[in-house]
């Protein structure tokens, strides 16, 4: 629900976090590029081959003083206001608000329906019910089921989605104008009339709780959840959903919540492409039919946190070798005067490559691979966030760096030069938005629902224009202010809180990734655990060679075979696989003890060489790497192994030398030998269960691992010898089964 062109954090990676080219990651990556090529279309012809031109007779040359070039570009023209349609309103009978933005340019439409339904909704205890519900308004509606709905809309090229924000449920049907009948009538089944299933719901809730898992593992997302408890405190907006609220979300929940609060009055419907006001007006109404009411009331959302000091969080995340950084603070309401300032400010600051943050943190400091800021608009209080990922080693001296470019923003007048060009830039990115017919539907929609003035859209460019100096550092001052900012550190606690605690703006309080409080005691005993002696037992393996095949959605997309064998007091572990073309092969030698002594690797994708070549001496971890992640380039590899580490490519397989059992956790830091860096994982044995695989029907484990790029399920045999059945990355249709 955020208006362009501020930036927004789910948009844009913050940064990389080192990623290895396991067989499940080359399969998935693979697959993804695979679909790709085949959908892409065309959109720009190569460059026309130069033209060779005769040079003409020395005697026809033009005196010089004729054929040079200006000396400077010609002066910009006025900042002219953007050109929109004439929006054209009504009110529906049963109380919705329409908006027509007729453009006959394509004969395309967009339609996009708001309803005051987001989280802040949501019944206590219930988090993530309205982001449920939405999910699940397109799975079933009307007479149509959910494969119906999709194949009908695409039948015409056509889309439908919904989702809910904080503040708002959203559904949107876009297609071709001459399927407008259709578009209105999904959308009224929909909204109205949706049947959520039974089988559709609990379907929604593993995807739901797969995600909230993969979170866990992800240092930004530890970064947004502990920011936005922390920032708003008591406030509705700190209610985030839990595997906790999620599992307890019931069917008859979700039907009261759709029945109480989706209703037509207080809705609204914004129309945009080539449909006129009163086409647009006659097939709502009938789309509509049978749909009244009105909402309850707007719940009590809760007050804000009253800080006069800065409150500083650090997420312990044991074993991580970078740290992730959010600073930042409340804003104000979406129709206040000062958003465009703040918008001109924020771009200033970290809105891209030529940031503040970006050109010191990564340019001069080298501290990160990139460093930005973001405004977040909400129908309440919205906020600000600057992030950064930074080398754990680092973390002190670029929390305090960023502090610095808060202060520097708030109390520096900008220079002329700077405020102009970004101004500029902000000016001419904002016609990109508007674009499509969904982009204007959008912008509107998010206009109408924030109160914004009428002609908002219209002048959005010539206000951005008008920005001065004073009033940038106006705005600064009021939303990167010190009192009341919230810092949170996602790290290595052992690591990084001796330096942070020397130079926080406030006291720290630590916590774990789900959110218990800890004390530094706490934070050494983790630090001793994480120098533990491996979990394996060698005893639990045999020597075995084992055939997978490589399935997406039941087609096979490659084979592989892993090699298990003894030699001498040695390990070695052999993974041979053929994937779409690319071709790969693993070989991890591991100690008597399964500690890891060595990991190489040869292979190729997309005609690129890849290779890998790291041994493990005395728990130091050098050699070299060439591989996707570093642009096929070979790069040096040093890092510090712990005992207890297991490698990426190996953990598939020794998985089962774990002392498995129903309910076991494990906390397991895992080496990448392609970046050398250390990635703590969470195993969990989930439960006991039959599993079928073209081997056969074995008694198994099912055993989550969460923490890396991707959460994933392995299912181990529960009886020996212990093996490897399937894997399956969390909500991908590719699976590793076993064939023999």
């Amino acid at each position: 629900m955020n208006t362009p062109p501020v930036r927004y954090p789910g948009r844009r990676t913050i940064a990389r976090r080192p990623r290895t080219t396991t067989i499940l990651q080359l399969s998935a990556v693979l697959l993804l590029t695979a679909c790709a090529s085949s959908s892409q279309t065309r959109v720009a012809d190569d460059p026309a081959p130069a033209q060779q031109v005769q040079p003409a007779p020395r005697a026809a040359a033009a005196p010089a003083a004729d054929t040079g070039f200006p000396s400077s570009p010609p002066p910009a023209a006025p900042v002219q206001p953007a050109e929109f349609p004439p929006f054209q309103e009504a009110t529906l009978s049963n109380g919705v608000r329409l908006v027509v933005v007729e453009n006959e340019t394509l004969p395309i439409i967009s339609l996009n329906l708001a309803l005051p339904a987001g989280g802040v909704y949501a019944p206590e205890g219930k988090e993530g019910l309205p982001s449920m519900l939405a999910a699940l308004l397109t799975k079933g509606a009307g007479e149509r089921s959910a494969e119906q709905i999709a194949e009908d809309i695409e039948s015409v090229g056509g889309s439908i989605t919904a989702g809910a924000g904080s503040d708002f449920l959203t559904v949107g049907v876009g297609g071709l104008s001459s399927a407008a009948p259709l578009a209105f009538e999904l959308m009224g089944d929909v909204i109205a009339r949706a049947t959520l299933p039974e089988s559709e719901v609990e379907l929604q809730r593993q995807q739901m709780l797969s995600g909230l898992r993969l979170q866990q593992g992800q240092p930004d997302a530890l970064a947004q959840r502990a920011f936005l408890t922390t920032l708003y405190g008591d406030h509705m907006y700190a209610r985030l959903s839990t595997p906790e609220s999620v599992e307890g979300i019931t069917r008859a929940e979700l039907v009261s919540f759709r029945d109480r609060y989706l209703k037509p009055e207080g809705a609204l419907l914004v129309v945009a492409g080539d449909l006129t006001l009163a086409e647009a007006q006659r097939l709502a109404e009938n789309a509509f039919r049978g749909w009244t009411g009105a909402p309850p009331a707007t719940p009590d959302v809760g007050t804000l946190p009253d800080r006069d000091n800065p409150v500083v969080v650090l997420v312990h995340r044991p074993g991580s070798v970078q740290s992730t950084i959010l600073i930042g603070n409340t804003t104000f309401q979406p129709n206040d005067p000062r958003h465009y300032a703040s918008v001109v400010a924020n771009e200033i600051l970290g809105g891209g490559s030529q940031g503040r943050l970006f050109q010191i943190l990564r340019e001069q400091k080298g501290w990160t691979y990139g460093a930005y800021s973001s405004l977040s608009r909400r129908s309440g209080v919205g906020y600000f966030a600057a992030q950064a990922e930074v080398r754990t080693e680092v973390t002190d001296s670029a929390a305090t760096e960023m502090l610095q470019q808060l202060v520097r923003l708030r109390t520096e007048p900008v220079q002329a030069d700077e405020l102009s060009l970004t101004k500029s830039t902000l000016v001419g990115r904002f016609p990109l938005t508007i674009q499509t017919a969904s982009q204007v539907a959008g912008a509107v929609r998010d206009a109408r629902l924030y109160n914004l003035p009428g002609d908002y859209l219209q002048t959005y460019r010539t206000r951005l224009a008008a920005v001065t100096a004073p009033q940038l550092m106006n705005a600064a001052e009021h939303f990167t202010r010190g009192e009341g900012a919230v810092m949170v550190v996602v790290g290595d606690a052992s690591k990084v809180y001796p330096s942070l605690s020397q130079g926080a703006p406030g006291p720290i309080t630590i916590i774990n990734a789900e959110g218990d409080t800890l004390q530094p005691s706490d934070i050494a005993e983790s630090a001793a655990a994480a120098g533990a002696p491996s979990l394996l037992d060698a005893s639990r393996l045999r020597a075995s060679r084992d055939s997978f095949n490589v399935v997406v959605q039941g087609t096979p997309f490659g084979a592989m075979v892993r090699d298990l064998r003894q030699e001498g007091n040695e390990w070695v572990l052999t993974d041979s696989s053929s994937i779409a073309g690319a071709r790969q092969v693993t070989v991890v030698r591991l100690g008597s003890d399964l500690s890891l002594r060595s990991v190489t690797q040869r292979g190729s994708m997309q005609g690129r060489d890849m290779k890998v070549n790291v041994t493990v001496t005395n728990g130091t971890a050098s050699g070299t790497a060439a591989t996707p992640l570093s642009q096929f380039e070979e790069r040096q590899v040093n890092a510090t192994v712990p005992a207890a580490a297991i490698d990426d490519n190996s953990l598939p397989t020794l998985i089962a030398a774990l002392p498995l059992a129903p309910g076991a956790t494990f906390q397991i830091p895992i080496f990448s030998a392609s970046t050398g860096g250390i990635t703590p994982h969470t195993v969990t044995v989930e439960a006991t269960e039959e599993v079928t695989v073209p081997a056969g029907t074995f008694n198994a484990y099912r055993v989550s691992v969460a923490g890396g790029q991707a959460p994933t399920t392995i299912w181990v045999s529960a009886q020996a010898p212990y093996r490897t059945l399937k894997l399956a990355p969390v909500g991908a249709p590719l699976e590793i089964v076993l064939v023999k």
